[in-house]
């Protein structure tokens, strides 16, 4: 898992090494917060979860306990459908893991001030340089899932699925019915499927 994470990092900064040329007119500044009111879904891969998690462990136990209600409120929002901010956002608008991002929250920049009227404006190149990070994310996590944070925290929080997980082993009949009804990716598959395309 540790090489796994090493292999994370690498393509998080290969990612903001390519798109920093096209964000220099970014606006983004301290405390913006709209994409994480405002931007939907936030979809991760286990691995990311996997990273999340230990993070969660290093805060403090009120935080923790405040935050395990923040996130299982999430999940019932998403699951009927009404959006959420997200539940690292604390109220000073800083993010409580910001070091520990997944690559969802990394990509996103505007080029314009944000607002309900003015979504972000993204240069199109950073947009595909994002699809091309989003394959190779899932291409590493191979035995892992993509889907809602609070959803995938909420696989990794269940011994039976953490277990499989951190064996490095791929059995989605463990978690089809769950993975059904919560829209989640398993990732083998759209990287199989990806790679054939271009074969």
């Amino acid at each position: 898992m540790k090489e796994k994470i090493e292999r994370l990092h690498s393509v998080y900064e290969k990612f903001e090494v390519a798109a920093a040329p096209y964000k220099k007119e970014s606006v983004c500044s301290k405390g913006c917060s709209f994409c994480c009111r405002e931007a939907g879904r936030i979809h991760i891969t286990t691995l990311e979860g996997w990273v999340i998690s230990q993070a969660i462990e290093r805060l403090s136990r009120s935080r923790k306990v405040s935050l395990k209600k923040k996130l299982a409120a999430d999940m019932k929002r998403r699951e009927s459908g009404k959006p959420a901010p997200c539940p690292f956002l604390m109220k000073n608008r800083a993010c409580m893991i910001y070091a520990s991002r997944p690559f969802i929250c990394r990509r996103m920049y505007s080029l314009k001030v944000c607002s309900k009227e003015q979504h972000p404006v993204v240069n199109r190149k950073v947009m595909n340089l994002a699809d091309e990070t989003i394959l190779r994310l899932q291409r590493l996590d191979d035995t892992g899932y993509s889907g809602h944070l609070s959803y995938i925290l909420f696989m990794l929080s269940t011994p039976a699925f953490l277990q499989t997980y951190l064996d490095g082993y791929f059995r989605p009949e463990e978690v089809q019915d769950f993975g059904n009804s919560h829209g989640m990716i398993i990732n083998r598959m759209i990287a199989f499927d990806q790679t054939a395309s271009n074969a």
